[in-house]
């Protein structure tokens, strides 16, 4: 009984799990994030929301290199605490700018993402990942 109870950490079922979130939370983004780059390359860019005033075809460029190009380094694990800071920005941006003044519910996928996206950058990418491989070379 005390087993099934023990608060322990054990390593390697976290970093498989870091291994686990980690890709999930990525392709969820990226599938999240595909209809915009389809949209970048079929030249919809010129209407796409400006949040930021920096222009419809730039806002669209960051949008999807913060949910495809940065999440697919984050599900290989590579750069994945500095891959995670571009995913977070663009969360705040969607949760608190574009759907600043929407109710809850339009908001709560962007806050989802938000926590999840920042937990991997306390975290890290774990044992199982390009980080750790490119780390241990260096030593």
């Amino acid at each position: 009984m005390s087993k099934l109870f023990n608060t322990r950490s054990h390593q390697v079922l976290n970093d498989l799990w870091l291994l686990v979130f980690r890709v999930s939370a990525g392709a969820f983004m990226i599938t999240h994030g595909l209809p915009k780059l389809n949209r970048l390359f079929s030249g919809g860019s010129a209407d796409f929301p400006d949040p930021l005033g920096v222009g419809g075809l730039f806002s669209n460029i960051l949008a999807v290199s913060g949910e495809v190009l940065f999440p697919a380094m984050i599900i290989l694990g590579l750069l994945t605490r500095l891959s995670a800071i571009p995913v977070i920005i663009t969360m705040a941006v969607a949760a608190f700018v574009v759907h600043g003044n929407d109710p809850f519910q339009r908001k709560e996928m962007a806050l989802l993402y938000l926590v999840v996206f920042t937990t991997i950058l306390v975290f890290g990418a774990g044992k199982y990942s390009f980080d750790n491989f490119l780390g241990k070379k260096r030593r």
